[in-house]
Parts: structure tokens; sequence; C-alpha cells
């Protein structure tokens, strides 16, 4: 079976390689991971059995000790760069390269894999503001490494999850190949989904403790109804099940729950929503475990990425990548 090996940088909880896996088939066979939070780990383990170890902190990691791949992808955190330094350099003549303009981020390290490993094609997601951060000058030096220094061919665009699933997110996403191709962004098409009320648990399996304590919930009305009268857009977001979308679940959702409340009728408290409705607003399938505390795993989905969109993105690189590598062993995924 010709199979695309695949390398998961900051793989989380392995939401980019589930998309990808989605997309390909058994075709993608995970050959390499790091991952630096124990508790993302475990739940990673939990649901993919690779037989081998997770690499921790990635800066920490010889590319040497990376096996060959065909493909990399990385969810990797957003820095600033120091531009100062590569001015003065070329104001010197000095010549520059990815190590000089990018050493000391993580995107150094997504970097010297790419050059050490060269793999055909790469996928990076990071959050949308990635084109305006520093103001742009963090994505002109994401770009000309990967473009002028790696030599590979580029295509970025930030895409709202709302299409895909029954929330806002938007996020930059980069393809990249290292043979020029008619890859477009303009293939990666919204699918049918259901409403917020399609990723509910039933009432009668909601427990008590997702509902807001009395204290909470007058505290937030108050909140919102204090930034309201400054003006301000701050405040909760209460959703039911006729919503279309929610708002966008971040990584601080185990604090109070606010950004998507669960309206649970007149003179009720609202609720927040569970882990596993948090993994289906994300488009994991129903059979993804999570091993860890509610703490924990809306941490965790909170910073993962939309399954279905990594999917969508993935199906549209497939008729580019070249099966380069063949293997007769079986290739454990989920579907």
């Amino acid at each position: 079976m010709s199979i695309i090996r695949v390398a998961d940088l900051f793989a989380g909880i392995g939401g980019i390689r589930l998309g990808m896996c989605q997309a390909l088939g058994r075709n993608a066979r995970t050959v390499y991971a790091s991952e630096w939070n124990k508790y993302s780990v475990q739940t990673y383990q939990a649901n993919w059995h690779d037989g081998f170890d997770i690499d921790g902190d990635i800066t920490k990691v010889s590319a040497d000790s990376v096996p060959d791949i065909d493909m990399l992808l990385a969810g990797f955190p957003c820095q600033p760069f120091s531009i100062a330094g590569v001015s003065k350099k070329n104001s010197l003549g000095r010549p520059t390269g990815f190590q000089d303009k990018t050493q000391g981020t993580l995107f150094f390290d997504v970097a010297r894999i790419i050059k050490a490993k060269q793999p055909q094609a790469f996928l990076l997601e990071n959050v949308k503001n990635l084109l305006s951060h520093d103001h742009g000058r963090t994505f002109a030096t994401i770009y000309s490494v990967l473009t002028e220094d790696l030599g590979y061919h580029l295509k970025y665009k930030v895409i709202d999850a709302a299409g895909f699933v029954p929330q806002h997110r938007e996020r930059t996403y980069i393809v990249g190949f290292k043979e020029a191709n008619d890859f477009s962004f303009d293939t990666v098409k919204p699918i049918k989904h259901g409403n917020v009320g399609s990723i509910l648990l039933p009432v009668e399996e909601i427990s008590d403790k997702y509902v807001l304590s009395d204290k909470l919930w007058t505290y937030l009305q108050n909140y919102a109804a204090k930034h309201k009268a400054a003006g301000n857009g701050f405040g909760y977001g209460l959703v039911n099940e006729k919503t279309d979308r929610a708002r966008t679940l971040s990584a601080r959702y185990y604090k109070d729950g606010s950004e998507i409340l669960i309206d649970r009728g007149e003179n009720k408290n609202p609720r927040r929503l569970t882990p596993r409705e948090c993994a289906r607003l994300m488009g994991y399938p129903d059979d993804f475990i999570i091993p860890v505390s509610d703490t924990q795993a809306y941490r965790q989905f909170g910073n993962s990425v939309a399954v279905p969109v990594i999917k969508a993105i993935g199906k549209a690189m497939k008729p580019y990548l070249a099966n380069s590598h063949k293997d007769t062993s079986d290739v454990s995924i989920i579907q």
C-alpha cells in the first residue's frame, strides 16, 4: 500500500492529524509526533496507537531523530521576530538565512525540520491575526523563510470554521508544496452541517454540575450590562438548539463558559457545554476518547482545530501528493 508519511508537530490532541487522516484515508501514516503538554499527550495516546514515543519539547529535538517524512503538520504558536537583528546584518552586507531570522521562536523549529527532512508538502495552522501580527512583519518573515530560504510554493488563507461546524472560528492555514502545482484554497468548500442543536447531548444526560451557579450567572449578567452601558460588546454568548453558530470556543472556557452558554429556558440558569459537546463542536467523532478532567478537556478542545476544515484542506491537497513510499503494514487511524 502506498502511504504518505506524516510528522505531527505541536500536535495537541491530534486534531490536524485526524482531519488529514480523514482526507487521505489509509494513505496517511503518522511516523512522528511532538507535544509538550502532558495532558494533551494523555489524550493523544488514548486515541492514537502508533508504536513510537511522543517527543516533548520540540526545541530540544534534533532533526536527525525525526524519521523521513512526506508531509509535515504543525499548529505552531504565534511569536514576534527580531526584525532589527536581520536589518543590522543586511546593512553590514552579511547573508541571512532562516536561522538568523527565526532563532528563538517556535517557528524556527518548524523551519529547521522542514529544511532537514524536505517533505513534499506541509500544512500549518495559526490564529487569524498571524497575518497582521506585529504590523505584518511576523508573517512576512514566515513567508520569506518558507519560500525564499526553503524553496516551497505557498498558498494561505483565513477560513471561518462556521462553514463546517456550528461555530465561528477564523484561523490562518498555510499550505506549502516542494513542487509547483495548481493547488488552490478555492476548492476548499463549506459543507452542510447542523446548528448548535446538532451537537447537544440529550437533556437527561447533562449533569447539574454544568449548570451555572446563581452567583456566577448574576456576575456574568452584571458584567455584560456594565460593558453594554459603556458601549463595549463584551459579555456572555447565550445560544439554544436553534442557534446557527456559536461564538469561538476558547481555551479559557473552563473558567466560566461565558462565550458559549446554553439557554435552559425562562427562570433557569444556563449551562456550559460538556466536554463531549465541545468535541462535537470542533468536529471530533463521538468515539474520540476524552481521558482527562473537564478543565483539561476544555483547554484541549479550545486550543484545537475544527477537524472538518482540515479534512477539506487535505482533500484539496490530495491530488498533488505523490505516493513516494511503499509499505505493506497496517495503518491504525481514526476515521
